[in-house]
């Protein structure tokens, strides 16, 4: 079982902690988030299933015994430079850490410095550091290159996601613009708040596998509007306002387009899927039908990647620089009889 230091208590954070006791993988020995609404309470406060007595804190000060852990989950931003204290905090104490950022899926596209000081970090003090999910993490990337590996060549490649949002948790449908009008919606994207993140950061994951120079890429976004009145999470929501978000990037390599992803994300949303469409020998068209619930995905995924990286050597990861990941098996799955 794994010992956990938990960074980031927000519904994802809940979620993955849930999971981690359910699948029986191990158990928070700490946990930290310098919110002020859990100060005073404890881990099973939050998650009654875990039964974790575990304080949570607002700071590392309180550990004494860092050698008390397997791992560190962070889930506390999208954005890098935000996270990147607590990475530098973890890193420096030669943890493991596993974090749902973003922008940390493929670092050097937005924070190349960051991204050096990073991984020499972890390589000095025998840490390891991996950003992961169901997207940026598996679905628009590292799933796409994984179905290349029967591939005697590959000319383009094309990933599209289309989710209905409706049964997402309160932070993403905020995430993609519900219940905004017209100037609200652009207002939010000028400011970057409102953005799938991401999109840039798998299509350069995916250039890099590939062998493709990116000449230039680009990047759009646009509302998606309803043509009815819904209710969601966040409350009810008006004909004409924002349902949801597209979002498309595409990049160009020796003058043409070599990859494009696009993302739709709105409440609703009709004939879901995931998709990857590679043309090249042979030609590929694989779809999931329904999509993936990303939450479920995103928690799946961290806790299953926890093996591979410890596994892993020293340093700044992707999902193609440590072992295989596949579904890991809790304690009482081991060993069990077919």
């Amino acid at each position: 079982m794994f010992r956990i230091l938990h960074v980031g208590l927000g519904p994802l954070g809940q979620k993955i902690i849930s999971d981690l006791y359910a699948r029986d993988l191990g158990e928070v020995v700490a946990a930290v988030d310098n919110a002020g609404e859990f100060q005073g309470r404890t881990v099973s406060d939050l998650v009654p299933q875990s039964g974790a007595p575990v304080p949570i804190q607002r700071t590392f000060e309180s550990i004494s015994d860092w050698s008390a852990f397997d791992a560190a989950i962070v889930t506390t931003s999208s954005d890098l430079a935000r996270c990147a204290p607590t990475f530098r905090e973890l890193l420096a104490r030669g943890m493991n850490v596993v974090s749902t950022c973003e922008e940390l899926c493929w670092p050097w596209l937005r924070h190349e410095k960051l991204a050096q000081e990073l991984d020499a970090l972890a390589k000095k003090h025998g840490g390891r550091l991996l950003g992961t999910g169901v997207n940026p993490g598996f679905l628009m990337d590292t799933f796409a290159v994984a179905a290349t590996a029967i591939s005697r060549s590959v000319r383009s490649v094309e990933v599209r996601r289309f989710q209905d949002a409706s049964t997402r948790r309160i932070p993403f449908q905020k995430k993609i613009g519900v219940g905004l009008d017209d100037a609200q919606f652009a207002a939010q994207v000028k400011a970057g708040t409102l953005r799938h993140v991401g999109l840039g950061e798998s299509l350069h994951f995916l250039a890099q596998q590939f062998g493709w120079r990116v000449e230039r890429w680009e990047e759009s976004i646009e509302p998606i509007k309803t043509d009815r009145d819904l209710d969601s999470v966040l409350g009810p929501v008006k004909q004409g306002k924002a349902c949801g978000v597209r979002q498309q990037a595409r990049g160009w390599s020796e003058g043409r387009i070599v990859i494009t992803l696009e993302f739709r994300a709105a409440l609703g949303l009709a004939d879901p899927h995931d998709r990857v469409i590679v043309q090249g020998e042979p030609p590929i068209d694989l779809v999931w039908k329904g999509g993936v619930q990303g939450d479920i995905a995103t928690s799946a995924i961290v806790l299953n990647t926890i093996a591979p990286l410890r596994a892993a050597a020293p340093g700044l990861h992707t999902m193609a620089t440590i072992p295989l990941v596949g579904f890991a098996p809790g304690c009482k799955t081991v060993g069990a009889g077919v």
